[in-house]
């Protein structure tokens, strides 16, 4: 009952979270708030997917966008009742919800492969990623975070900003997976079942 009654309600917290996507993932582009490094390309390869960006960001926020007129009793009807009306709008809200987790999925893939593979830095042997054979183990290996002297605190910054949308991305999957879950129940357990209808029978 009580996802029935959040829906709208986990809808509307895709947006904060998309919003807070893109802006995170675009101070990535801007290690320690300098352009000089985006503007040479020496910024990790995963940062030019805009996964945070496109995917968890402004495709997570149309869906929300849709979810949530989808709510609203202004909706269009498709068809004479009521009952089928709804269930075809539920319908909907499962197949963009799907969408979401696919793609909240992909950026939480992503953005966690990024934080294993390390930044793209200048060290004593040129720019490289030179924690890409660690499997993350540099993460909790702080001496070894020196090596990077270019930019400046640059696995600090990208550690901080990935593991942010990481989870940033893992709520977005979570609530996707609940309006999902909510759909289906209220579809199939007859909230809006137009699977009996007595008049026909």
């Amino acid at each position: 009952m009580a996802l029935e009654t959040c829906g709208s309600c986990l809808s509307c917290l895709l947006i904060p979270l998309a919003l807070w996507s893109i802006v995170v993932n675009v101070l990535l582009y801007f290690p320690n708030g300098k352009a000089s490094h985006a503007a040479s390309y020496q910024l990790p390869n995963y940062v030019w997917y805009f996964e945070g960006i496109c995917f968890s960001g402004v495709m997570i926020l149309l869906l929300a966008v849709m979810l949530v007129t989808l709510e609203c009793n202004v909706f269009y009807r498709c068809c004479q009742s009521e009952s089928c009306n709804k269930t075809y709008r539920s319908f909907i809200s499962i197949v963009l919800a799907l969408l979401g987790v696919a793609f909240s999925g992909y950026s939480c893939i992503i953005f966690t492969l990024g934080l294993i593979q390390g930044p793209f830095c200048n060290s004593s042997g040129g720019w490289d990623y030179i924690f890409k054979d660690t499997a993350g183990g540099y993460l909790t290996d702080y001496p070894a975070w020196s090596r990077c002297t270019e930019p400046a605190n640059i696995v600090e910054w990208n550690t901080i900003l990935l593991s942010i949308l990481i989870a940033l991305s893992g709520l977005q999957l979570i609530i996707c997976f609940l309006k999902v879950a909510a759909e289906l129940k209220r579809t199939l357990c007859g909230t809006y079942s137009v699977f009996v209808q007595p008049r026909i029978l």
